[in-house]
């Protein structure tokens, strides 16, 4: 199976050419920025537009308002001089001017600046020296920093996700870019694939196959097909989870009656049992300074979220709000927990600050499941189901902007969000 699962490869990169995820904005924040993003001199002939990507990663966001603008002549560049009262004029808090020219050597260079139009001042501009095939990735890498000087946040356009689409019969476990371009399959089987986590480094991605008709946590390198075998023990093999350092992974085995925690190396080394409880643990989640690890577990009669020191200990619930709270998911900076809360007969995403103890639904969806944290933490992307077919949706964290994520065909599940580029 392992072999014909990575022969597909190469026929389904031809055959997902056409499956791209397709990106909705449903409800966007209050008091969104308006940026001017005037079309870089030079990319007419250039696919993809530069600057449409750009204003497509900043609007989708939902903090910023891309301005529409009449044709300029003559087209500004980075280097114009800015009349910054006719940029006011047209009511922009923020402008974008920049340039594309191909090189002797056939590669381009990229030049942009961004201007404060209140303060009259330029706040940041870079230059790039780049292939064509690299357009693409620049361009969000220009959006990341205008997003970063204009929030004080890291932008995460640069980023990758990974999740699940069901055809059919058939799994595959793809990775994308975080518009949903870019889509290369990671594996493809005709057995169920689950719970993709990402390495720290955004270099590896655990998961969980029944390829071999039973759950098994592989680790598999981005760049190279190859699966490697971390935990095939007796029973069930589930929910890996890394560690910061990416030393290490949490995993659920019931090789010895009930599911319970476990650590294990990434090379399959090194098991060490970390719970011993009487109910069904699952689901683990390290915080990211490393010290605790965040899990679910029916220990009290109903699934609920506990945590424990990564180095084993006393487990000390979590939830308390409803009687029944999974899949815990810990903010990047420590500070909140997304998990799923059934509530009403419905399954929805939920946030809760875990200094004030205050909880808050973000979703008004039925079926929310996988919830996964933008790695700069402003966002969670989590898969629903409307009517009846799975979709992947991205709400941020105070519940304003809301996304879908659809394909034309297929279920899609599973999602996980890669950390920031390296």
């Amino acid at each position: 199976m392992r072999k014909l699962a990575v022969a597909a490869l190469a026929w389904l990169a031809a055959f997902c050419a056409h499956a791209q995820l397709s990106i909705e904005i449903t409800g966007a924040g209050a008091n969104r920025i308006p940026i001017a993003i005037a079309p870089f001199a030079g990319e007419a002939a250039l696919p993809p537009g530069v600057t449409s990507i750009v204003r497509a990663d900043l609007e989708r966001s939902g903090l910023f308002r891309t301005l529409e603008l009449p044709p300029l002549v003559p087209q500004p560049t980075e280097a114009s001089n800015v009349n910054f009262a006719e940029w006011k004029a047209r009511l922009a808090d923020a402008l974008v001017l920049g340039s594309i020219a191909v090189r002797p050597d056939g590669r381009f260079e990229v030049r942009f600046r961004l201007y404060d139009v209140v303060k009259q001042a330029a706040i940041g501009g870079v230059a790039y020296t780049v292939s064509r095939e690299q357009l693409r990735a620049t361009a969000h890498r220009i959006a990341d920093t205008i997003y970063e000087k204009l929030t004080g946040e890291k932008g995460v356009f640069s980023t990758r996700i990974a999740y699940v689409v069901k055809r059919g019969a058939r799994f595959e476990l793809q990775v994308a870019d975080a518009d949903g371009a870019n889509e290369q399959a990671m594996l493809v089987s005709n057995e169920p694939i689950i719970s993709p986590a990402w390495s720290p480094n955004g270099k590896r991605i655990a998961y969980v196959s029944f390829q071999n008709k039973k759950p098994i946590v592989y680790v598999q390198d981005i760049e190279v097909p190859k699966q490697n075998v971390v935990a095939n023990f007796k029973g069930s093999n589930s929910a890996p989870a890394w560690s910061p350092d990416g030393k290490t992974l949490a995993v659920s085995l019931s090789r010895d009656g009930n599911s319970q925690l476990f650590l294990i190396n990434p090379d399959g080394s090194n098991l060490r049992r970390l719970t011993s409880s009487g109910g069904i643990d699952t689901e683990p989640r390290f915080s990211p300074d490393g010290q605790w690890i965040y899990f679910t577990s029916d220990r009290g009669g109903s699934p609920q979220i506990y945590r424990m020191s990564a180095s084993g200990g006393e487990a000390q619930r979590v939830t308390f709000e409803g009687s029944y709270n999974v899949s815990p998911r810990v903010s990047p900076d420590g500070k909140s927990l997304a998990y799923i809360m059934r509530s009403g007969g419905k399954f929805q995403a939920a946030l809760l600050d875990l200094a004030t103890r205050q909880v808050q639904v973000l979703t008004d969806s039925d079926l929310d499941e996988s919830p996964s944290f933008a790695p700069n933490g402003r966002q969670i992307l989590l898969a629903t189901v409307i009517g009846g077919r799975g979709v992947l949706s991205a709400v941020s964290t105070d519940g304003r902007v809301k996304q879908r994520l659809t394909l034309s065909a297929g279920d899609v599940r599973e999602p996980a969000w890669g950390p920031l580029a390296h």
